[in-house]
């Protein structure tokens, strides 16, 4: 029997994969496509979570010199015996990853970026022997990776500037061929500089080191960079003619970047979990790059990997926990009420219209709404359908990502409720005097301000908990409750319990979803779980004298409030 291979969670080192027993879905005709339709430079935009980083390790293993040709043994690449003979193990490569470069300063992101260059310069130690460099470029190459005494690189900043352009001429003279420059996740720097208020100082310390490694080095065989967004305007690719730029909603590479359906169902088939290719279909798959539909890698392996351990698990949104939320939450914080009736349409199955800039900058998202449509559907939150006139259909591409925006304006619904204290306050104390009315009045004019979730796009219970979300969050505002969630009561748990100690009060609250607004036959049904399961026995055993029972109905943004 063949050794079950490991699923690759969280691994994108390429050689790692092949050599200790990994799943691996076989990417390397990218290298055949790449070197045939050739450019200098190539820039591929795919949202995190893709495979971008495994296929630039990929590669680096591929072309760099000291290849180990065994772990590429019956994949795809091996059958183009001309180009292994004339590629494979024959050049000098210099990667990295920018994946890491952040700061709250610019002095630290720019440390973070001197960390990445010199320790990757550091690979190559054997410069400062070699013969075929002279005794000062050698001088020059040991500025790469000085240390002070304290361990930290010393390279000065002009230094930092060509450092890229200075390691590959010295490997180009070293080894006699051009050298192949791979850099990931090259925005990161630019992302988090926007976030932390250094971008424009960031945008020319870049420029800087991409202008002298890619628009004037002979010494450059070609580069390929990786990132979510193309960001031209600032001119770091200004005057390279040969930029090849392959997006989200290009036709080229589109089956290199995330899986096929046909990837996915031998991956399940390896697994023997074929009976779960629906579920992973709806959750995980409704990515269009191009012309062809693609599942999210990470989120198929690690579902994949739950279901090894646990033959029953649930699908679970793995992707917002490996990226940024603050995009969404940036743009849900400005939403005003012809966007949140937009985010309703998408979170309910529909679509929307919009030009899309897939050139613009992290400047620019402050300048308009309408470029923040632009971001989510290049980082994943949105994909597309059709484009007819210059103007992109959107859709949220599966359940996953659905999931993420209810939760998210969830979470933008509590936030903005709250800055009204004065309306919060009277809200809560309707509880305490069982004011029915202003609890359904107050209830409902929140609700108002929330999303609808259409019955027939998520499970009733995922209705039933995003109400509860909310209510959660206004009840949490008040300091000297006791607010507690699906709380062991009785003979069951209750949705909502509320111990005001200092009145020696205790609220019992039970939501439902009113199916086809039947708020009454809901509420009812509230109230009779609620006796049925007594669900005030632990009020009555703290010593609480008055206990209120509240059967709350909602459907859309109505809802309805019994006591009972």
């Amino acid at each position: 029997m063949a050794m079950m291979l490991k699923l690759p969670v969280g691994i994108d080192n390429f050689k790692k994969l092949r050599t200790a027993g990994f799943y691996y879905v076989d990417k390397t005709e990218l290298i055949k496509e790449l070197l045939e339709n050739w450019g200098d430079v190539n820039l591929f935009t795919r949202p995190r979570r893709f495979g971008k980083s495994l296929n630039m390790s990929m590669m680096k293993c591929f072309f760099e010199i000291g290849c180990d040709r065994a772990i590429f043994d019956g994949l795809h690449i091996t059958k183009e015996e001309v180009l292994c003979d004339e590629y494979m193990g024959k050049f000098p490569v210099i990667f990295l990853t920018l994946k890491g470069v952040s700061g709250r300063t610019l002095d630290e992101a720019k440390g973070m970026l001197r960390n990445v260059i010199a320790r990757e310069a550091m690979r190559f130690q054997f410069l400062m022997q070699s013969d075929r460099m002279t005794k000062m470029e050698r001088q020059l190459y040991r500025t790469l990776i000085n240390v002070d005494e304290k361990g930290m690189f010393t390279m000065s900043d002009e230094t930092l500037k060509d450092s890229l352009l200075t390691l590959s001429q010295f490997l180009q003279k070293h080894y006699g061929k051009n050298v192949i420059i791979l850099v990931d996740e090259y925005d990161v720097p630019l992302e988090k500089a926007y976030q932390a208020g250094y971008y424009d100082d960031m945008v020319e310390l870049v420029k800087g080191v991409f202008g002298s490694a890619f628009k004037t080095n002979d010494s450059l065989h070609f580069a390929v960079l990786t990132g979510c967004l193309r960001v031209s305007k600032e001119s770091i690719f200004t005057g390279l003619n040969n930029l090849n730029v392959y997006s989200v909603s290009d036709v080229q590479y589109n089956e290199y970047f995330g899986f096929t359906d046909l990837e996915v169902r031998d991956m399940l088939r390896f697994y023997g979990k074929t009976d779960r290719h629906d579920i992973i279909q709806e959750w995980y798959d409704g990515y269009r790059f191009g012309n062809l539909e693609v599942y999210c890698p990470w989120d198929v392996i690690s579902y994949c990997h739950a279901l090894k351990m646990n033959p029953s698990a649930s699908p679970k949104s793995y992707w917002v926990n490996t990226s940024s939320n603050d995009i969404v939450r940036k743009f849900v914080s400005r939403a005003d009420k012809a966007t949140k009736d937009e985010i309703e349409s998408l979170v309910n199955g529909g679509s929307i219209r919009k030009k899309l800039h897939q050139e613009m900058t992290y400047r620019d998202l402050d300048s308009d709404i309408d470029h923040l449509w632009s971001l989510l559907f290049m980082t994943g939150y949105l994909t597309q359908r059709c484009e007819a006139d210059d103007v992109t259909e959107l859709v949220i591409p599966n359940k996953e990502i659905q999931w993420i925006f209810v939760e998210q304006i969830q979470q933008w619904f509590k936030d903005e409720s709250k800055k009204d204290i004065q309306k919060l306050e009277s809200f809560c104390r309707a509880f305490e005097v069982n004011d029915v009315m202003e609890i359904e009045r107050g209830f409902t004019d929140y609700l108002g301000d929330t999303i609808s979730i259409r019955d027939t796009y998520v499970r009733r219970e995922m209705k039933e908990n995003f109400y509860h979300g909310v209510l959660l969050g206004l009840l949490g505002h008040m300091r000297d409750w006791v607010v507690r969630s699906n709380s062991e009561s009785g003979t069951g748990y209750s949705d909502i319990t509320i111990k005001i100690e200092s009145r020696e009060i205790g609220i019992i609250i039970e939501l439902k979803y009113a199916e086809n607004a039947s708020f009454d036959a809901a509420c009812t049904e509230a109230i009779r779980q609620i006796r049925e399961k007594n669900h005030e026995e632990v009020f009555v055993r703290d010593g609480m004298k008055t206990i209120y029972r509240y059967g709350i109905a909602c459907y859309q943004k109505r809802c309805k409030v019994v006591s009972g």
